[in-house]
């Protein structure tokens, strides 16, 4: 009989657990092939070096079910391990409809949270078939399957609770969607990297309290960004261009930054920025990195000299958003399977388009905008996000080493 038909035939709940060793999962099931049962169901589960191995399977012919309890169990104990069998009839209930896969990370994550997160799947009507580990290191991330709840209102129940329990947590759809995402868009200044860009450029031009000033202004909301930009780049003019390769070499990667581009492209993704910041900088990245994509602001040069103006295509929050879509469409990705990552209120209209939007190290306003939300100062966290484990990450760093 086919595991397909077993929906209201009498089946048996075997589950093994104990001390994990090699030759568990071949041991048991040469045990019940003896008996022609059919398998139905599997899982496993190792924590710690104790094994959980759970096999659902059809009632074997009338009259063998007592010898079949009898040999597992004498397996079992032969293996220093504990044996339950259960009766039962067909298959596991069905999940509910509305799939989700729930992230969260925490450092540390704690008891207090996990019970919270998990109350809270309960209240809205979730149910957890299934929880892994992710990574320890740098952070505990672990992933909840849940069904039962569409993923919409489970992500806002959950990502409200997230500040208040000291996490970060992501809802998104589970199957295909998740790894069919195949396009990174990332904001430069204090996202990929630790600096701002137009306060490298004001420090050698000794223009550093006048750009504050303007910025400050701008978050005042006094100024736009179009209007902050070209009142900035104008204290820089004069400037030698010499500077632009000062500058470049200034500039820090954020912690992470080189570990998540370098495995979102060995699984195939493609990866882009965007800045409010300039080309100078962001082509040099882009030839760094090796990534896809890259598009800011251009700083005019004439006669060797910066002129305080800027060039070309102005982008702004709305351009980034603007930006995404045409890497999207570039790359061949619709826009519901691709990530964004940024900090700004600038970042904003991006963050919403994007299939994901992430947050990171955000100011409030972005956080509580956008889908998710990394604080920790690792920008390959955002891994943990798209359902990549520390170990994946680890192993293919040893091959390249190889």
């Amino acid at each position: 009989m086919s595991a397909s038909q077993t929906s209201d035939v009498p089946t048996l709940l075997v589950k093994i657990f104990g001390k994990d060793r090699p030759g568990i999962t071949a041991g048991l099931f040469d045990t019940l092939a003896a008996y022609s049962v059919d398998v139905v169901d599997i899982e496993q589960v190792v924590t710690r070096g104790r094994i959980v191995l759970c096999a659902l399977v059809t009632e074997p012919p009338k009259g063998l079910e007592g010898d079949l309890r009898a040999t597992v169990h004498s397996w079992a104990e032969s293996m220093r391990m504990q044996a339950e069998i259960i009766s039962g009839i067909g298959d596991n209930r069905p999940r509910g409809l509305g799939r989700s896969l729930v992230t969260v990370l925490g450092h540390p994550l704690t008891s207090e949270a996990t019970a919270a997160i998990a109350a809270r799947i309960t209240r809205t009507g979730g149910n957890i078939d299934r929880i892994f580990r992710l990574a320890k290191y740098p952070v505990t991330a672990v992933e909840f399957a849940v069904s039962g709840v569409e993923t919409e209102p489970l992500r806002t129940a959950l990502v409200t609770d997230a500040a208040r329990l000291g996490v970060d947590i992501a809802v998104v759809a589970a199957g295909l969607y998740r790894r069919a995402q195949r396009l990174v868009v990332m904001d430069v200044d204090s996202t990929l990297i630790q600096d701002e860009v137009i306060e490298l450029f004001a420090a050698h031009a000794g223009c550093e309290d006048e750009v504050a000033e303007v910025t400050a202004a701008a978050m005042r909301g006094e100024l736009d960004f179009e209007q902050s930009l070209h009142a900035r780049v104008a204290l820089l003019e004069g400037l030698d261009a010499s500077v632009v390769d000062k500058v470049r070499s200034e500039v820090r990667l954020t912690p992470g930054a080189r570990t998540l581009i370098r495995t979102l492209k060995r699984l195939g993704y493609q990866v882009g920025v965007v800045s409010g910041g300039f080309t100078q900088v962001t082509d040099d990245l882009k030839d760094r990195l090796g990534l896809d994509f890259a598009q800011a602001n251009t700083l005019e040069i004439v006669d060797g000299k910066l002129t305080g103006r800027v060039t070309g295509e102005i982008v702004d929050r709305a351009g980034k958003a603007r930006l995404l879509r045409r890497f999207a469409a570039e790359a061949g990705v619709p826009l519901s399977q691709t990530v964004a990552i940024g900090d700004g209120a600038n970042d904003l209209d991006m963050l919403n388009a994007a299939g994901l939007g992430v947050a990171f190290n955000a100011k409030p306003v972005v956080r509580q905008a956008a889908h998710t939300a990394v604080n920790f100062p690792f920008l390959d966290t955002v891994l943990y996000l798209l359902g990549v484990t520390r170990e994946e990450v680890e192993a293919a760093d040893t091959l390249d080493a190889d």
